[in-house]
């Protein structure tokens, strides 16, 4: 029905829509709330009581810890799948201690496109960068969820397994140490098989589902939405010259533009690997225990003997009550390529100067606990979109933004379908820096060629993305009102390392976190080259077609990039680098005398009893997404753990 014509009841009729539609919405949301809270599987110990020893002054070698064979510190990504494939094994006892708590009632973690609204919330560890001299000298924020399922509860839900040269890289890293052909791609690809549960789909027939997993516990599939402009960049890509191809995780290689295969389940929900491994048959295991909201503040050791070992660790409660747990066999840290490096500092492990400067007793001298921290930065460009498909009302506040959304959480509660299970990053390519069929020399010359960082031959050094809608800085920033869509240039392998170090030895204040972002003239020039590929994409049919001119002179936009000049560029770069959210490395798999900190048993050098399993231990970052990557390592270092305490039971 028209709205009347007097202004007056038009204003007055208009503001009773939108707050009709705001009433709706809120009522979706609280029954999408209470829904998600009542069919997510499984529970945790309530009281850290019944699971460890509370500490009341008593000496630490004369208190009677609870005993467990493997205390797990960190429930996330890794931590959930190790905690999970260890008791499958009835012998073995395990604690799992998270600092975050259960994910399985948040409606942020659960619906897919909302992870976003979990930012700067106390679902988020909040984390910064020091100010970072060669990328805008500003801090940049480090989005890590503090979950139960950890980062797969705040990731962009790419399933993608990177280069099989990267996994060739890494054993190759080992120099010949006893189990490194484990980590070839010919060996440890059958952990990424036994993860992985794909779902067949009538939308992308070509994907051969005989080389993907079919019995594992975590589905993935394609069961996100596809927005209008999706299929428009993939095609744009391949008249670009990035060959279109059905699937970039098998043996073959991981080259050319595809539609994102996703962490998103058949009902429309985030997979993370707490609600894929710690199943409600898992959790009433009796040799498991979890406990969430568990602050450990350091790992304790034995250092009786003549090398330290690894006995247990110490943790806080919200209350400020402080627990002790003991492990009879093993300690496993699983916190994350921030928080695993930082427990084993604030716990002794480390570079001997650095944890002496915060007075902190040195159980092993490890300089490369903290360092060789690599990540994968991202420059954003943003393009208005005329044909208005722009799937950002999910986050707007215009009346017709809000009916769109409740229109969309209507198809999302009874279909499990629509806007709400985009993962944004909708379509991706993976190309080489140096390929001239991109990057033809009579406009890139062969002596402007960036050294080759790659793994080899077949693998990339740059992923290209596109987003149905755009955002800056974390959705920090702000544009103009309108349609939009988004491309993105990631450095898949940077020559920029950096640190994590502690700010003090209080375990409640941050480490300090500094990626050395872009400070090598490779990592810009790259990513310049990067520009401008992308730039020719957005003008190349069909995407050019959803360009509007009126952002052709739009300072804030990037219909204008090609035609500014290298230096325009690299300024740009520089200015506007962020985090993919995947650091890794800052405990690494290499030889101890080439500052590695674990060997490829996954086993800490200089204490007995310790391990790293998460994606501290990658020994060089991936050529792609990494919550794939270390769901293998938690498969692979469950399969490790067992072996070994199988030699101490014969």
């Amino acid at each position: 029905m028209p709205l009347p014509s007097n202004p007056h009841l038009n204003q007055q009729t208009a503001r009773s829509v939108v707050a009709a539609s705001a009433a709706a919405l809120g009522a979706l949301t609280i029954a999408l709330r209470y829904w998600y809270s009542k069919k997510g599987p499984g529970a945790h110990v309530g009281d850290p009581a019944t699971a460890a020893r509370r500490v009341n002054g008593v000496a630490e070698d004369e208190y009677d810890f609870d005993e467990y064979d493997v205390v797990i510190i960190g429930g996330g990504t890794a931590g959930c799948a190790l905690a999970a494939r260890l008791t499958e094994d009835s012998s073995i006892r395990v604690l799992l201690l998270e600092a975050g708590k259960s994910s399985l009632d948040e409606l942020f973690a659960t619906v897919p496109i909302s992870y976003g609204q979990m930012f700067h919330t106390a679902l988020d560890w909040d984390l910064w960068t020091t100010p970072q001299e060669h990328s805008g000298g500003v801090a940049k924020y480090w989005p890590r969820a503090k979950l139960l399922g950890g980062c797969s509860c705040l990731n962009a839900m790419v399933f993608h397994m990177a280069a099989p040269e990267d996994y060739d890289e890494w054993a190759l890293a080992q120099k010949g140490q006893e189990g490194a052909n484990g980590w070839t791609y010919r060996e440890f690809s059958k952990y990424m098989l036994k993860f992985e549960k794909y779902l067949p789909s009538a939308r992308h027939p070509k994907v051969d589902a005989s080389l993907r997993g079919e019995s594992g516990p975590v589905e993935v599939g394609f069961f996100g939405h596809q927005a209008n402009g999706t299929p428009k960049f993939i095609e744009a890509c391949a008249n670009a010259g990035i060959p279109a191809v059905p699937d970039v995780n098998t043996a073959k290689g991981t080259l050319g533009v595809t539609k994102a295969m996703t962490f998103i389940n058949s009902s429309g929900r985030r997979v993370t690997t707490e609600f894929a491994y710690l199943t409600p048959d898992v959790l009433r295991r009796l040799n498991l225990k979890v406990v969430t909201r568990a602050h450990v503040t350091r790992v304790l050791f034995d250092t009786s003997g003549s090398t330290p070992r690894a006995v247990g660790a110490e943790f806080t409660q919200p209350s400020g009550e402080t627990f002790r747990v003991k492990a009879r066999k093993e300690v496993v840290l699983s916190a994350g390529a921030v928080h695993t490096p930082h427990i084993l500092m604030l716990s002794g492990v480390g570079p001997a100067d650095h944890l002496r400067e915060h007075d902190i007793s040195v159980i092993a001298n490890l300089p490369g606990v903290g360092s060789h921290l690599m990540d994968h930065p991202v420059v954003d460009l943003h393009f208005r979109d005329k044909s208005e498909s722009s799937i950002a009302f999910v986050a707007g506040k215009s009346l017709a933004h809000r009916l769109k959304l409740i229109s969309a959480l209507l198809q999302y509660r009874l279909r499990g379908s629509g806007p709400l299970t985009s993962n944004i990053c909708e379509a991706i390519a993976f190309v080489r820096s140096t390929d001239r069929s991109l990057f033809p020399p009579e406009e890139f010359p062969p002596e402007t060629d960036p050294e080759d960082t790659t793994s080899g031959p077949g693998a990339p050094d740059l992923e290209l993305f596109f987003t149905p809608l755009t955002y800056t800085k974390h959705t920090g920033g702000v544009l103009p009102p309108g349609h939009y869509f988004g491309l993105h240039a990631v450095l898949l392998r940077p020559s920029s390392t950096g640190t994590i170090r502690l700010k003090s030895s209080n375990p409640y204040d941050a480490p300090i976190i500094d990626p050395q972002y872009l400070s090598t003239p490779h990592d810009v020039s790259v990513l310049v080259r990067a520009l401008r590929l992308l730039s020719r994409i957005a003008r190349t049919a069909p995407l050019a077609d959803m360009l509007d001119p009126v952002g052709a002179d739009d300072a804030a936009l990037d219909h204008a990039l090609h035609t500014r000049d290298d230096a325009a560029l690299a300024e740009r770069v520089r200015r506007t680098a962020e985090t993919l959210y995947h650091p890794a490395c800052t405990a690494r798999m290499a030889p101890r005398s080439e500052g590695g900190v674990v060997d490829p048993a996954l086993r800490v050098y200089g204490v007995e009893g310790l391990r790293v399993v998460d994606a501290s231990v990658f020994p060089t970052i991936v050529s792609g997404h990494t919550a794939g990557p270390v769901i293998a390592v938690a498969e692979k270092g469950a399969d490790l753990i067992k072996a070994d305490l199988s030699k101490l039971k014969a």
